[in-house]
């Protein structure tokens, strides 16, 4: 066990100590240079890593963050787990695959928040499997409402305890213990761990951010461990100002939580939208050109929602001189690689131009 294991472990174990955990994770992932998409841009050199490879129900970042609220769960003497997301959500495949394995009764609930009624995107990707993985489906009509959903999967947990099931909820709209960020201060442990096995220093790290739990821990671990690489959000669900503040407020809940002092400042939280539009769950000709991209440089596949849009964001970013001072790029693979069956038509014209 090298110096930088033993430190790094030391104060992870220490911070994380008495926090209820179920390890579900294939860990840790790869870290893979990405040499063929780099040559196509002078003096970058282009990493991924690899948390599509998290194993569980297709993996993806979720994995990890569901450690923590399963842990949880479990301490208490839980049954059954709830929770809600779009039809096609990623958190809610990787719950109920969770649930599944664990023996918990699954209860979720799917917004309708992209305006795509296709067959496709209703029945296959991950709505195909959170069904074959047992959960019960229950459905809320406006995708735009968080608060208002998470009120309704409580109602539902309400429900099921009066029949006499013990339900723990895993809440959609940020709360004061973000307990899903736990995740990713255990990922940036990995991280600074890969680096020092493959001797290189990373410049910038760049992870796609909708729910805001994979940016905000991984910032604040990679800050926990003295690490001050810079973190580039590349906003999928909001505007990168509204993002700003969501990041910000999990960063200050997770001091609280964790009883240190605060470790982010305003200053290292940085959120882009450059890829964002047309809007959630929708594609463009960025998005499309990156998991082409992708694709035929790297064998690697990208979803239209997180992971396509993650890298689209570097890409446009590099391309426009941008992240012009910075040579070491390493982009988070969130998994998500399910929502590509659910997008057919769309995929179908990956490569293509208008």
């Amino acid at each position: 066990m090298n110096s930088t294991h033993k430190s790094t472990t030391g104060k992870l174990d220490a911070v994380l100590r008495g926090i209820p955990r179920v390890e579900l994770a294939h860990t840790p992932t790869p870290l893979e240079y990405m040499s063929r998409l780099s040559a196509k841009y002078e003096g970058i050199e282009l990493y991924v890593k690899r948390d599509d490879c998290t194993g569980l129900g297709f993996g993806g970042n979720k994995v990890r963050q569901i450690e923590f609220y399963l842990g949880d769960a479990l301490d208490k003497g839980c049954d059954t787990v709830l929770s809600t997301g779009a039809v096609q959500s990623n958190y809610m495949r990787t719950i109920a695959a969770a649930a599944s394995k664990l023996g918990l009764e699954c209860h979720i609930q799917l917004e309708n928040r992209v305006d795509n009624r296709s067959t496709d995107y209703q029945n296959s990707g991950n709505r195909l499997l959170t069904g074959m993985f047992g959960a019960t489906i229950h459905h809320y009509a406006d995708g735009e409402d968080e608060q208002g959903a998470d009120g309704e999967i409580n109602r539902i947990a309400d429900e099921l305890k009066q029949k006499g099931r013990k339900p723990y909820v895993i809440p959609l709209a940020p709360v004061k213990e973000p307990k899903g960020a736990l995740g990713y201060i255990v990922a940036a442990q990995e991280l600074i761990e890969q680096f020092a096995q493959q001797k290189f220093a990373p410049d910038l790290i760049v992870v796609g951010s909708g729910s805001g739990l994979t940016q905000a821990g991984l910032l604040f671990g990679l800050r926990l461990h003295g690490s001050s690489v810079a973190v580039l959000g590349a906003c999928v669900r909001r505007n990168k100002a509204l993002q700003f503040s969501r990041i910000k407020s999990h960063c200050w809940n997770l001091s609280a939580m964790l009883k240190l002092s605060a470790l982010v400042k305003d200053e290292d939280i940085w959120t882009d939208d450059s890829a964002l539009a047309p809007g959630y769950g929708k594609m463009s000709t960025h998005v499309n050109r990156a998991i082409h991209m992708a694709a035929t440089c790297e064998g690697l596949l990208l979803d239209p929602v997180y992971s396509g849009k993650t890298l689209a964001c570097a890409i446009k970013l590099i391309e426009d001189g941008s992240l012009s001072r910075f040579r070491k790029i390493v982009v988070i693979h969130t998994g998500g690689t399910p929502a590509i069956f659910a997008y057919r038509n769309e995929m179908a014209r990956i490569g293509q131009t208008d």
